[in-house]
């Protein structure tokens, strides 16, 4: 037991030396690539239900990333996660993709492992985020953070306002996890809309609109149905598996994404205050002898920086999901109300406490409890820029 310890207490250690030591020769690079490194550690008081982080210590998303051109009209990105999960460091690839520079009309293709334009909030490293937790839309539908091998095609219109459409075709796996069988070719297909722009000189707008086609969820649903009403009279769902794949899927998510931004004449770096509201449906998850089910789950946050190093922060969200049995259904139920402070003394530094309360819990993984987090993130050399 002490050994797994100092294991998880040495490994941001030691991803920060190997950062220090490259950090200026990828800055000085003069090919332009860059190598940078974001380490999330956290101690929570409670895990909660859907979550995806452990109580006690542990490491967050943390990552190690190098990205650059390949020539004058390719550039790429390689990045690996490190995060601690059940007691345990596991580490995957996270992103290996190159992408187009210099396409015509306004294209932009990639292909690789990347994560998906669905939501706000997908596209963007889990350390990113304004709370510790991700919203339960995102853990409840997209396993926290959904990256899969795939390919992407994205035409920015020629309009005055910020307008980006896409489609993109995956693998799906982490989509439905416990999958026994893959349908042949791609197993997820997303198509995408973002528009924004600025209202006046202090507010601005975006918002997003986002479709998933999940071809693995109809019959893995049936035959999970089947083989756990066959060993397990208990009823042991899903959603007590706790793995980082999604909780309830179905052939269909549509996503409704909404952002509103105010700073002073523009001016984010001392006061901004950032409102944003998702709501997403999932339709098709089916039973062995019901008819199409549906999931639903939405969410809110305000988050307001008062000086260029406070901020506070609220978020209400809710999930209603049906759990199919052989003979009936289940209507889960979960609300969830986090407040965070957060210090940035610098904008590679970020301490944060949130107090999180769920109530309201139904045919799910516990009743109604409350967590309180402290999380600490340092960032290393270089890193991508944040989306809106």
């Amino acid at each position: 037991m002490d050994k797994l310890r100092m294991k998880k207490l040495m490994a941001p250690a030691m991803l920060a030396t190997m950062l220090m030591n490259h950090q200026s020769h990828a800055q000085m690079n003069p090919d332009g690539w860059q190598v940078g490194a974001v380490i999330d550690t956290a101690v929570t008081s409670r895990a909660l239900a859907l979550g995806l982080r452990d109580q006690g210590l542990q490491l967050g998303h943390s990552d190690l990333a190098a990205g650059g051109p390949l020539g004058q009209h390719l550039q790429a990105q390689w990045s690996a996660s490190l995060a601690t999960h059940e007691g345990q460091l596991k580490a995957h690839i996270e992103e290996a993709w190159i992408q187009t520079r210099q396409l015509p009309a306004g294209l932009n293709a990639r292909v690789g492992r990347f994560a998906a334009q669905v939501g706000s909030l997908n596209p963007q490293h889990p350390h990113t985020d304004d709370f510790v937790e991700r919203p339960l839309l995102y853990r409840s539908f997209l396993g926290g953070h959904w990256t899969d091998d795939g390919i992407r095609l994205n035409l920015t219109l020629p309009t005055t306002l910020y307008w980006v459409v896409g489609a993109e075709a995956f693998r799906g796996r982490q989509l439905v996890p416990q999958a026994p069988h893959s349908p042949s070719g791609a197993g997820a297909f997303t198509l995408s809309t973002r528009m924004g722009g600025d209202l006046n000189r202090s507010s601005s707008w975006h918002i997003g609109l986002s479709y998933l086609h999940n071809r693995r969820a109809a019959a893995v649903h049936q035959e999970a149905v089947h083989e756990g009403e066959e060993h397990d009279g208990d009823h042991d769902h899903e959603t007590h598996d706790h793995n980082h794949g999604a909780r309830f899927s179905g052939r269909h998510l549509s996503l409704l994404d909404m952002t509103w931004k105010w700073a002073p004449n523009g001016n984010n770096r001392q006061q901004q205050l950032r409102v944003s509201l998702e709501g997403a449906q999932v339709r098709g998850a089916q039973g062995s002898r019901q008819a199409a089910l549906r999931h639903s789950a939405w969410g809110l946050a305000a988050v307001w920086r008062w000086h260029p190093h406070w901020e506070i922060g609220t978020r209400r969200d809710r999930l209603r999901a049906a759990i199919a049995h052989e003979d009936h259904v289940d209507l889960g139920r979960l609300r969830e109300q986090a407040l965070m402070l957060a210090w940035k003394p610098s904008h590679r530094q970020t301490v944060r406490v949130q107090w999180t309360r769920q109530s309201d819990a139904a045919s799910l993984e516990s009743p109604a409890r409350r967590s309180l987090a402290l999380q600490y993130i340092l960032a290393f050399g270089a890193h991508g820029a944040h989306a809106y």
